[in-house]
């Protein structure tokens, strides 16, 4: 979780800036990845939202036993997920400025109002179901949703049904909050119809975790490495009829990250868990342990401001771009920082 958000609070950036500093470096490779593509496709940028909402899926396997340990009901435990779902949609509202008390426009679908929705209709059926049916309904959903992707738009006549203006996922998103979606009457990425293929993302991760809890096969980051194999296959086979699409959360599009997030954790999992290298794990779990808190902190803290106070007038007497450059590092360095003090403190903000 740390590796993944520190892209989003500062690394991208410093990425991008370092990219500036060469000839042509807004077309290279590397600084395209900083960046989410414009519909289809994919880049790095675009794994950073899905890889989380998988973790959060693979954290409820571990807590929802130990709850049952502790003699939690089932019953409570439900209860607890809706609280954590819909306190994310909330809190999403809130980072979207609801205290601008602009209601005629203010939007509600957000990344967390996402990932509480998406990830507590998974905590649901983890409850209710076992892993076999709810493989069966993983599936029926990715298929489902491939297939009402093919109607197109009523209101957008001649626009195909998987462009940004003849999606029917943006046509309800227009019809039920047309002045509330991120493009006022186009389409929202994190709309009400793509909750769908995102409880899938969620799923991903609980299957993972359960197959790391209670699998008994040696070389456990070898058989996922496998199965990340096989999904990224089934993925870039699936993406030839609905391609790769982050902004719809296409169904090849849960499948190629999903692939993308095991991998990942494999590979965390056998430097951490198997060869017991944690010491240089520090620095992401500074980030990891209040990941929301810092989500939202950049909405209210002016970590930019901070930095110029403490570096501006350096960057100033260097050449623009290698000024950019500091100030990039500067304002991870003070997040970083931020968040290191709450973790000495153990202060842990969590929803």
């Amino acid at each position: 979780r740390g590796f993944d958000m520190m892209f989003i609070i500062g690394v991208a950036a410093i990425v991008s800036a370092t990219c500036r500093l060469f000839p042509g470096g807004e077309e290279s490779w590397m600084f395209q990845q900083m960046h989410h593509v414009a519909w289809d496709g994919l880049r790095h940028h675009d794994t950073i939202f899905p890889l989380f909402l998988f973790i959060s899926g693979m954290t409820f396997p571990f807590s929802y036993a130990k709850r049952r340990s502790n003699g939690m009901s089932r019953k409570r435990i439900f209860w607890g997920t809706v609280l954590r779902g819909l306190g994310l949609f909330l809190i999403g509202i809130v980072y979207n400025g609801f205290f601008d008390f602009k209601f005629s426009t203010l939007r509600i679908p957000s990344v967390l109002g996402r990932i509480g929705l998406a990830w507590m209709f998974a905590a649901w059926l983890f409850i209710a179901c076992g892993w076999k049916a709810r493989s069966v309904i993983a599936a029926v959903i990715l298929v489902g949703y491939s297939l009402i992707q093919l109607i197109p738009a009523p209101d957008a006549v001649g626009a195909g049904s998987l462009t940004m203006e003849g999606n029917i996922s943006g046509y309800i998103d227009r019809i039920l909050m047309p002045n509330h979606i991120y493009k006022p009457n186009l389409y929202d990425p994190e709309g009400l119809l793509g909750t769908l293929p995102a409880i899938v993302t969620a799923m991903l991760g609980q299957f993972t975790s359960e197959f790391v809890k209670n699998s008994h096969v040696s070389r456990k980051p070898l058989w996922l490495l496998g199965g990340a194999a096989a999904l990224l296959a089934a993925g870039l086979v699936w993406s030839l009829w609905f391609p790769i699409n982050k902004s719809l959360w296409s169904s090849s599009f849960v499948l190629v990250v999903g692939a993308f997030s095991i991998a990942s954790f494999a590979l965390f999992h056998w430097l951490i868990d198997i060869k017991g290298w944690t010491k240089w794990a520090y620095f992401f779990i500074v980030i990891g342990m209040n990941s929301i808190t810092i989500y939202i902190a950049q909405k209210i803290i002016p970590f930019k401001e901070i930095s110029k106070f403490f570096f501006g007038g350096l960057a100033d007497l260097m050449p623009a771009l290698w000024g950019a450059w500091l100030l990039a590092i500067a304002v991870f360095a003070v997040k970083w920082l931020f968040l290191w003090f709450l973790y000495r403190q153990k202060i842990f903000l969590k929803v």
